[in-house]
């Protein structure tokens, strides 16, 4: 798994969520769903206009956004702390047809479906079913971010759910902290947001289920300031809350970090 943690540390709030809303832009999230987060930003901020990449460069450049443990923390303060909303109404299809192409984020409208997108991304040497346009995976390796293993993946009815692909923000945890006030077409990007997507050992990805940072965390340790990073990114993108245990958690794991 690709690491790109490399921004400076010790960031004042107001100037981290600017260079993150900043990245957010860039790579595709429309200027309405950060309507909570512009109003800090300098003009230019918000007024980034999103690049014209090839599908390989796009999702390789969402990747790359992944907050600094220091950055994180300084948005992690901005985020508005609650209690979780009921589940009343949640349902897999709030948020789009499963895997669409049809989004508005890194990746959307490319001709390839997401759960494909992120297995290209992120299998070492993927395999590429012929006359799929480098889009269907057949084969390829995974290291695992959240164990740490080595898997090898084989598209099949019974090999291809050992790798699968992980909502960082769980879509369930999402509802409850502030996604039913979302668009349906908001919900669809958050759910094929590469930034909230990771190829994940399918045990690991099962054992986590809906949980936020405060009742699972991967067992691989050394991914977990990455992985809080990256929800709290998408939490920011997305105008979603965290309940106090959850924020708890995120401190616990961002203060444990390298600096």
């Amino acid at each position: 798994m690709r690491s790109s943690d490399h921004r400076p540390t010790g960031l004042r709030p107001r100037l981290a969520v600017a260079l993150l809303v900043s990245a957010l832009t860039l790579v595709g999230c429309t200027s309405h769903s950060l309507a909570d987060t512009t109003a800090a930003l300098p003009t230019e901020a918000s007024a980034t206009t999103a690049p014209e990449l090839p599908r390989s460069a796009a999702l390789l450049f969402a990747e790359a956004v992944t907050l600094s443990p220091a950055d994180a923390r300084a948005v992690l303060d901005t985020l508005p702390v609650q209690g979780r909303a009921p589940k009343t109404g949640y349902a897999r299809n709030e948020f789009g047809d499963n895997w669409t192409d049809d989004v508005d984020v890194a990746g959307g409208h490319n001709g390839c479906d997401t759960r494909n997108d992120i297995l290209g991304r992120d299998l070492t040497d993927p395999v590429f079913k012929p006359g799929t346009g480098d889009c269907v995976v057949l084969s390829g390796t995974l290291t695992d971010p959240y164990t740490g293993k080595t898997i090898e993946f084989v598209r099949g009815k019974n090999t291809s759910n050992a790798v699968q692909i992980d909502h960082v923000v769980a879509l369930s945890d999402a509802w409850q902290t502030g996604a039913q006030q979302l668009s349906p077409r908001e919900r669809a990007n958050l759910a094929n947001d590469p930034r909230n997507l990771l190829a994940v050992d399918g045990a690991a990805n099962q054992q986590k289920g809906a949980s936020d940072a405060a009742s699972w965390l991967p067992s691989n340790k050394s991914f977990r300031c990455t992985y809080v990073a990256k929800q709290i990114a998408v939490k920011a993108a997305y105008r979603l809350w965290v309940t106090q245990a959850e924020k708890d958690a995120m401190i616990r794991v961002l203060d444990g970090c390298p600096r």
